[in-house]
């Protein structure tokens, strides 16, 4: 599996809890650190910072591939957008959370949510 992190680096428990909670190993992380210049347009700054994937066409299509997404909540609007466009559908995406009492702060993989079902599960619910 293919890790896209838009986000802060991963610790090695962090990718341990993913590996156990997707039952894959990680076999690649690419890192695509977002920080976007808030006066500028953002889709510009996305298509430079996904030029950096140096997936393939091939890759984005077959590949599995797991997405850390960025934390602005507008970034992660426009990578969701793009991934979906380059690979057909809703990567699945992995939620952190605060570790209760933890001094210094630390985070835990909570979840994988696959977005995919979430989607094909709101289509049944058109009336």
């Amino acid at each position: 599996m293919i890790l896209l992190n838009f986000s802060h680096p991963l610790t090695p428990d962090q990718l341990e809890q993913i590996t156990q909670l997707t039952g894959h190993t990680i076999e690649r992380v690419i890192a695509l650190p977002t920080q976007f210049d808030h006066q500028q347009p953002f889709l510009p700054q996305l298509e430079s910072l996904m030029a950096l994937s140096e997936l393939s066409a091939l890759e984005w299509q077959t590949a599995s591939i797991l997405v850390n997404p960025p934390s602005l909540n507008f970034i992660t609007a426009l990578v969701l957008a793009e991934l979906h466009g380059r690979m057909g559908y809703f990567a699945p995406v992995i939620r952190l959370r605060p570790v209760a009492g933890a001094l210094p702060p630390r985070y835990e993989v909570a979840e994988v949510l696959n977005l995919q079902a979430a989607r094909d599960a709101a289509r049944l619910k058109r009336s």
